[in-house]
């Protein structure tokens, strides 16, 4: 997933898709906590996908913001 796919989506899309992440990132803690663990690439990816969430989403509230809540 990257940003331009991203910014296509809707806040409400992305609110759900940030809800995703967030509850792949508590499995994978959960699975490493009891030693189930089977990709440690994993952690990185899904925090920068949430960053890239978040970020998007601060862009698109910014950008609703500046054109006086239109979007």
């Amino acid at each position: 997933m990257n940003a331009k796919e991203l910014r296509a989506k809707s806040a409400t899309d992305l609110s759900e898709e940030l809800l995703k992440l967030r509850r792949e990132q508590f499995n994978l803690r959960m699975a490493r906590a009891t030693g189930q663990a089977a990709k440690p690439d994993q952690f990185a990816k899904v925090r920068k996908n949430i960053a890239r969430v978040k970020t998007v989403l601060a862009q698109t509230a910014a950008g609703a913001k500046a054109s006086g809540g239109k979007a």
